[in-house]
C-alpha cells in the first residue's frame, strides 16, 4: 500500500478525519474550504500574462485512436488534417506533449526524523505552490509526517507505512501546498528508545516542485514561439469567474465544475466533471494513461474571491485515479478521481448532443496560464467574439471540431465550451490559433456515453 492510499488529510479547522481499517487506509472529508481565502495569486503590479501555445504538427496516423484505458494505457491511434499545423494550448513542452509548463523541479537533500531535525521549512518567495517529493520514507508504526503551509491552514498528514509492507513504493509525491511555503514536520508516535537506535530511519526529501510566480511564467517564455501562438483573439474579453456571480449566475455556477489539473508536479491543463458519476474529462494531449492520472492533482474551487482582486479561495484538492477511456483523434481522456465525495458539491456539466449552429453564443470557464478560474465571453447580454464561427471545423479529423474566437491561453486545454442558450457543453477545447477550436460535444457523446 503506497502513501497515496495511506494518506490522511487535515485542511484547517473545518476538516474532519476518519481512519478506516488496520492497514493504514484513510478516508477523509472536508467542508468549508470554498469560502476561505489562501493569500494572493499574483503581484498586482505585474501585467496580465501573454498568451502562449506550441505549434504542433498533426501526424499522418489514420487509426481511430479510441481505447478503454487501464493502469498503463498509452495514446492510441492518431488523426490527419492534410499535413497542416495545429496550435495546442500549451507552453514549453515538446511538440507531442500539450501540457502547460507551470513550475520547475529543484533538487534538494533534506533528511528529517529521529537523529536528524524534525522540522524543515521550504520557502520559495513568490512561488504559486510548493510540492515535496519523498525519496525515502522509513518510519516506525505510529509515527507520521505533516506537510503544511506556514500558518497550518492547509495541512496533509502521511502515516508511516505498515510494518514490513514491501509493496509500498520508496519514493512518492506529497500533495502540493498552495503558496510559497511548505513546512515538513515529523511527529513521533512510536517508541523513542527503539527509534534512537535506528539512525537510518527518517524522511528524505530529494526534490521540490515549485510553481512559477506570474513573473517567472512570463520570463520563461517559449523557445518554439513562431508568432502564431496567440490565442487571445483581439482584446482579452475573459474575466474572473467571480465577476459573473451577479451578472450571469448560471455561468458562474457552471464554472464551479471545472478543475485545475497539476500533472506530475509541474504541468497544467484544465478538466471538468461530466455527469453525475465519478467522471472527469480533459484532453488526451494532457494525459492518456492511469499512471499520469494517479500523479495528477485535481484542484476544484481555485477562484478569485473578489472580481478584479488577488485573494483566492482555498482550493479543494483530490488526486486523479484511473483513466477509463482515451482517444487521440478526438483528443479526450475520461478519468476518475479519488475521494469523489469531496468534490460532488461543485456540481457537474453535461454534453449537448446537438451540433451548435453558427453564431451561437458561447462561454468558456478555464484556467488560462494557471490562473484562478476565468470565463471567456463578455458579461451581460452579449458574448462579444465568443461565438461559433464554424460548426464543421477540421481538427484531427474532418468536421470534428467547432471553431470560435473565445479567448484562451496555455493551460486552457481541456476546458468545456458551453452554449449560452442551453448552458450545456458544445465542445471540448483543445486548439488555439484564432480561430480556436474544440472537439464537438455531439461527437464525444457518441463515443463516451456508455461510461457516463
Amino acid at each position: 500500500m503506497d502513501l497515496r492510499r495511506a494518506v490522511s488529510i487535515v485542511a484547517g479547522a473545518c476538516a474532519a478525519l476518519a481512519l478506516v481499517g488496520t492497514a493504514g487506509t484513510v478516508a477523509w472529508t472536508q467542508t468549508g474550504d470554498e469560502g476561505r481565502t489562501v493569500g494572493t495569486w499574483q503581484d498586482p503590479a505585474i501585467a496580465a500574462p501573454t498568451p502562449v501555445a506550441v505549434q504542433q504538427p498533426v501526424g499522418a496516423k489514420a487509426a481511430d485512436g479510441n481505447s478503454a484505458a487501464g493502469k498503463n494505457a498509452a495514446t492510441a491511434g492518431g488523426g490527419s488534417q492534410g499535413g497542416g499545423k495545429i496550435d495546442h494550448e500549451s507552453a514549453t513542452q515538446p511538440a507531442e506533449d500539450g501540457r502547460q509548463k507551470i513550475g520547475e523541479l529543484l533538487s534538494v537533500d533534506k533528511l528529517l526524523g529521529y537523529t536528524a531535525p524534525k522540522r524543515e521549512v521550504f520557502h520559495y518567495p513568490g512561488a504559486s505552490y510548493v510540492k515535496l517529493h519523498f525519496g525515502r520514507m522509513t518510519m516506525l508504526p505510529g509515527d507520521y509526517v505533516t506537510v503544511s503551509d506556514a500558518f497550518g491552514k492547509e495541512s496533509y498528514r502521511y502515516d508511516a507505512p505498515k510494518l514490513l509492507d514491501t509493496a509500498a513504493p520508496n519514493d512518492r509525491w506529497a500533495m502540493s501546498i498552495t503558496g510559497d511555503t511548505a513546512v515538513l514536520e515529523v511527529h513521533r508516535g512510536g517508541g523513542a528508545l527503539l527509534s534512537s537506535l535506528l539512525g537510518r530511519l527518517g524522511v528524505h526529501v530529494d526534490q521540490v516542485a515549485k510553481g512559477f510566480s506570474k513573473n517567472e511564467r512570463q520570463r520563461a517564455g517559449n523557445p518554439r514561439r513562431t508568432g502564431r501562438e496567440e490565442s487571445v483573439c483581439g482584446g482579452d474579453e475573459s474575466s474572473d469567474a467571480i465577476c459573473y456571480r451577479s451578472a450571469d449566475p448560471v455561468a458562474y455556477t457552471r464554472s464551479k465544475a471545472i478543475a485545475r489539473l497539476l500533472i506530475n508536479g509541474t504541468e497544467l491543463c484544465t478538466g471538468w466533471r461530466i455527469g453525475t458519476k465519478n467522471r472527469m474529462l480533459t484532453n488526451n494531449h494532457c494525459f492518456d494513461n492511469s499512471d499520469d492520472a494517479y500523479e495528477t492533482e485535481v484542484w476544484f474551487n481555485y477562484q478569485c474571491a473578489k472580481c478584479g482582486g488577488y485573494d483566492v479561495f482555498r482550493p479543494t484538492k483530490v488526486w486523479g485515479d484511473r483513466v477509463i477511456a482515451t482517444n487521440h483523434v478526438y483528443d479526450y481522456t475520461l478519468f476518475t478521481v479519488e475521494n469523489f465525495g469531496k468534490v460532488g458539491k461543485f456540481g457537474y456539466l453535461t454534453l449537448d448532443t446537438i451540433r451548435p449552429t453558427r453564431g451561437q453564443e458561447l462561454y468558456v470557464p478555464q484556467h488560462p496560464a494557471g490562473e484562478p478560474t476565468r470565463i471567456a465571453g463578455r458579461l451581460g447580454e452579449k458574448a462579444g467574439t465568443c461565438a461559433v464561427a464554424d460548426n464543421a471545423f477540421d481538427g484531427y479529423a474532418r468536421d470534428s471540431d467547432v471553431s470560435y474566437y473565445c479567448d484562451t491561453e496555455g493551460g486552457s486545454s481541456g476546458s468545456p465550451v458551453l452554449s449560452r442558450k442551453t448552458d450545456k457543453v458544445v465542445a471540448l477545447h483543445h486548439f488555439g490559433g484564432c480561430p480556436n477550436s474544440g472537439v464537438r460535444a455531439d461527437v464525444l457523446f457518441s463515443r463516451i456515453q456508455s461510461y457516463l
